[in-house]
């Protein structure tokens, strides 16, 4: 076989299996598959959700969760997968049939879960202005009692629990700063395979969709800056998760797990303080490079081999935004004691500084990380309810600094779908805008729920997880 025909045949065959994965509903761009959702950017390119609800309209159900999370539920196909710490003291919020798997008395549905707003940053997170507590409060005691640390299945057209594991029980070594945030503040991811939930100084693990537990991983203690607690979410890319540990308690590294096994691939140490970012993996010119922010510096690694490829100057202290890539750029930012923005262009080597296609110093935001749909660029300021949007191909502004009506703090990040923005405040209040060059408001929808997770669209569907509930929002 010559190599022309070899070529047709690989090509032949990739198409195949992609339109076979369309038909079966495995593309990513039809879930929801981590926590910034198909793109990695917070978009829902084939979402077309509602625009109108409150807390007896368009509801399609509504489930108690038990025990605490400020983690995105994330979506395959018709599962819906949430992670949660559940208190071995007190009552669950959960019904008992929604929590076969949890045991009596170990903070299933005989226990309780901590109040809303007791926790750390999720996909939200942490103080800050309008936040319980100054910016920079340190967190609070470690508990003294056992936390189930559990990955729920939900079936996506009931609500009904299909399944849910405790992957493991301990005391934890350290608190969180009291009302930001939770022990389950990580979002889980799936490559539609498998689910892949981590706890951080409770572990990496990795189920079946069936719920059967295939590897575990631990990779020791993190100690965030204050106290704060945990928050970050690993990355997936091809066969490989990648692991960010940068926190103040000691030295910190990137390390790559095989997704497969388990097994460590590769791990960099790292001398940065805590980030609770995610990492943006990205492949350039037939190279995968896993880029980091940090406060010190931004700095890519060959995913192959964990090596260093570039570094460029850092953000702004406490990183918490996820960056994204798009159009040979990575843009990453942060807005605690500083604003900054930067686009850096991908295939540099080395020093990155002179690869900075343009740089934004204004109304950063603090926890919510940025949207990128099509070429709008938005971001909140600080955890404010003040919106910018700018062209992300160049960094020139459509409009800045605008108030949005209707909103209070945010610690959940924007999604796009169907032509519209939709951002969800703390009180569980969400305003859905125009996915246009000005900013107009389309509707406020109030749900009276403390809500610091942020959203997921599949379909007509949007999924908003609350301190204690999970909502399925659909016309019905």
């Amino acid at each position: 076989m010559n190599r022309r025909h070899l070529l047709l045949l690989v090509i032949s065959a990739s198409f195949l299996a992609s339109l076979w994965a369309v038909r079966n509903g495995y593309s990513a761009e039809t879930n929801w598959p981590q926590w910034r959702g198909p793109l990695g950017t917070g978009e829902a390119p084939a979402g077309k959700p509602t625009i109108k609800w409150d807390e007896k309209t368009n509801i399609q159900w509504q489930v108690r969760i038990p025990g605490d999370g400020t983690s995105t539920p994330i979506i395959w196909k018709d599962q819906i997968f949430v992670q949660t710490a559940v208190p071995s003291k007190g009552e669950s919020s959960a019904p008992a049939a929604q929590s076969n798997d949890f045991r009596k008395g170990k903070g299933g549905p005989d226990g309780k879960g901590p109040p809303p707003g007791k926790g750390p940053p999720g996909k939200g997170g942490f103080g800050g202005k309008g936040g319980k507590g100054p910016p920079g409060a340190k967190g609070g005691p470690p508990p003294t009692e056992v936390y189930q640390f559990a990955l729920m299945s939900i079936d996506r057209n009931s609500g009904k629990t299909l399944w849910s594991k405790i992957c493991r029980e301990a005391v934890p070594h350290e608190g969180f700063k009291p009302g930001d945030g939770s022990f389950a503040a990580s979002s889980a991811i799936t490559d539609g395979e498998h689910v892949y939930a981590f706890f951080g100084s409770r572990g990496l693990y990795c189920y079946d969709l069936a719920g059967n537990l295939k590897w575990e991983k631990d990779l020791g203690q993190q100690h965030p800056r204050n106290g704060f607690g945990e928050g970050a979410t690993p990355a997936l890319f091809g066969n490989t998760i990648v692991v960010q540990w940068d926190h103040d308690g000691g030295p910190g590294f990137v390390a790559a797990i095989d997704k497969r096994s388990g097994q460590e691939l590769w791990r960099t140490a790292r001398n940065e303080k805590t980030v609770w970012s995610t990492p943006v993996i990205v492949e350039h010119n037939g190279k995968a490079q896993a880029v980091l922010s940090a406060t010190n510096s931004i700095r890519s690694y060959d995913l192959a081999t964990g090596k260093e490829v570039w570094e460029s100057e850092g953000l702004t202290t406490n990183v918490i935004p996820t960056g994204f890539t798009r159009d040979d750029l990575v843009y990453l930012t942060s807005g605690y004691e500083g604003n900054k923005l930067l686009a850096i262009k991908l295939g540099s080597s080395g020093d990155a500084n002179k690869s900075i296609a343009w740089r934004y110093d204004r109304d950063t935001p603090y926890v919510p990380s940025p949207l990128l749909s099509g070429h709008r660029l938005y971001f909140l300021k600080r955890n404010d309810n003040i919106l910018t949007c700018l062209d992300s191909r160049t960094g020139k502004p459509h409009y800045t600094g605008q108030r949005v009506e209707g909103l209070g703090t945010v610690y959940a990040s924007p999604v796009a779908a169907g032509g519209n923005v939709y951002i969800v405040d703390r009180d569980g209040n969400t305003v859905v805008i125009k996915d246009a060059d000005k900013l107009e408001v389309v509707s406020t929808n109030l749900l009276n729920d403390p809500t610091d997770a942020s959203p997921a669209v599949v379909g007509n569907q949007l999924f908003l997880r609350s301190r204690k509930n999970l909502y399925c929002i659909g016309e019905k």
